[in-house]
C-alpha cells in the first residue's frame, strides 16, 4: 500500500519530504496520507480538524 505525504500529496517514497515535515509542525495536514485526497481542513484558535471523504476525520 502506498502512503502519501499529508502536506504535498506526493508518494512518500518519491522524494525527500523534509520541507513538508518542517511545514507540518506549524500547519495542519492538507492531503489524506492513505488515499491522497485533498481534505477539508478547519483551523480554530484551539487546534485544527481535517476530514477525508473516504477515511474520516483527524484532529490536532
Amino acid at each position: 500500500m502506498t502512503s502519501y505525504c499529508d502536506h504535498c500529496g506526493r508518494p512518500e517514497a518519491e522524494a525527500d519530504h523534509a520541507a513538508c515535515r518542517a511545514a507540518r509542525e506549524m500547519e495542519p495536514p492538507r492531503y489524506c496520507a492513505r488515499c491522497r485526497r485533498r481534505m477539508v481542513v478547519q483551523v480554530t484558535p484551539g487546534g485544527w480538524s481535517a476530514r477525508c471523504a473516504e477515511h474520516g476525520a483527524s484532529y490536532g
